[in-house]
């Protein structure tokens, strides 16, 4: 590679500009030497001989607690690549944490975070750059195929971003994960964000910039299984939602108001039925069904609240959002 070469990005000159390549893993050995192979025959063949064009690659790996020997593989390899570096986490923090530990600790100026699993296609990684060398401060790699993925991933995928872009303030670019360029102005916005319960695909929507998208077929993982149980994908989704905006709280004030009014009525209305007509004999049915339907939208509005006061009390702890326990080759 040549040293000293110049490129207009952004709006900003960058001599030999480096490319930070952020990697969170979770009980991942089997996949880490093919992931750097794989990214280094990507590189060499996209660039070839224009190695006055290639940009300079590093590569972050954030060990999100993993206990089969991950860290180690990491460690020999930083020893032996100078590019490579590891951040180990002192126990699971959640992949939304890890990249999160990864985006600061990143120096290049350009961020790209990818999977390890190859999901994310090395290959993309040129039209990506060349996106950015054109000016994209965010260019979003958008899976146009997800035929790798289950019937109900897809399913629940699909609905989740129905759901969230139906709701959201800042709509999340659809199909699109943490696979993506990310412009070291954009990085440095991100890492201002100090959020506790982390939504890094609402986060990368809020900061704006302009941004560009390449589309790719995703393919199946070369390795491993996935750390995505239901219930973490649940949980990311509530997160998800709730990040994105605060209007399901604003709907149930409309439904509460909207009940307590047609109550105030229906009051009025028995009030008099009585005055005239006298006392009739209640119903039973009726009236459980009242009191049921009332409960139920109590329990569910107050259900609602909490997910909304757990994430301000986990904000007013002040806890830091992930722990490093150890670092290799920085």
């Amino acid at each position: 590679m040549l040293e000293g070469v110049s490129f207009e990005i952004a709006g900003r000159e960058v001599n030999s500009p480096l490319i930070s390549i952020v990697v969170a893993v979770l009980n991942e050995r089997n996949c880490i030497n093919a992931f750097v192979t794989s990214v280094d025959e990507a590189i060499s063949s996209a660039w070839g001989e224009d190695v006055a064009a290639a940009p300079r690659f590093e590569f972050i790996f954030v060990d999100d607690g993993s206990d089969d020997g991950t860290g180690e593989v990491i460690r020999e390899l930083c020893r032996a690549d100078l590019r490579v570096k590891l951040i180990q986490l002192s126990r699971n923090f959640g992949k939304e944490a890890a990249i999160s530990a990864g985006l600061k600790a990143a120096a290049g100026d350009a961020v790209i975070p990818m999977d390890v699993d190859l999901q994310d296609p090395p290959d993309l990684l040129r039209p990506m750059i060349d996106q950015w060398i054109g000016g994209a401060q965010v260019v979003n790699a958008r899976r146009i195929d997800r035929n790798s993925d289950t019937i109900f991933k897809r399913s629940t995928a699909s609905a989740f971003y129905k759901i969230v872009n139906s709701v959201a303030e800042h709509p999340i670019a659809r199909d699109v994960g943490d696979f993506r360029l990310l412009d070291r102005l954009a990085v440095d916005a991100v890492n201002q964000l100090d959020e506790h319960h982390r939504f890094n695909k609402g986060l990368f929507s809020w900061i704006g910039f302009r941004s560009e998208t390449v589309e790719f077929a995703r393919p199946s993982r070369s390795s491993g299984n996935s750390k995505w149980k239901p219930t973490k994908l649940l949980s990311l989704a509530i997160d998800g939602i709730v990040s994105s905006t605060t209007l399901p709280l604003r709907i149930w004030t409309i439904v509460g108001a909207t009940i307590s009014s047609l109550a105030f009525f229906y009051a009025g209305f028995l009030i008099l039925n009585t005055l005239i007509s006298g006392v009739d004999t209640p119903g039973y049915a009726s009236l459980m069904v009242a009191v049921l339907f009332l409960g139920g939208l109590n329990l569910f509005s107050l259900g609602l609240l909490g997910e909304y006061v757990g994430r301000i009390a986990v904000q007013v702890r002040g806890r830091p959002l992930y722990i490093v326990a150890d670092t290799e080759g920085f």
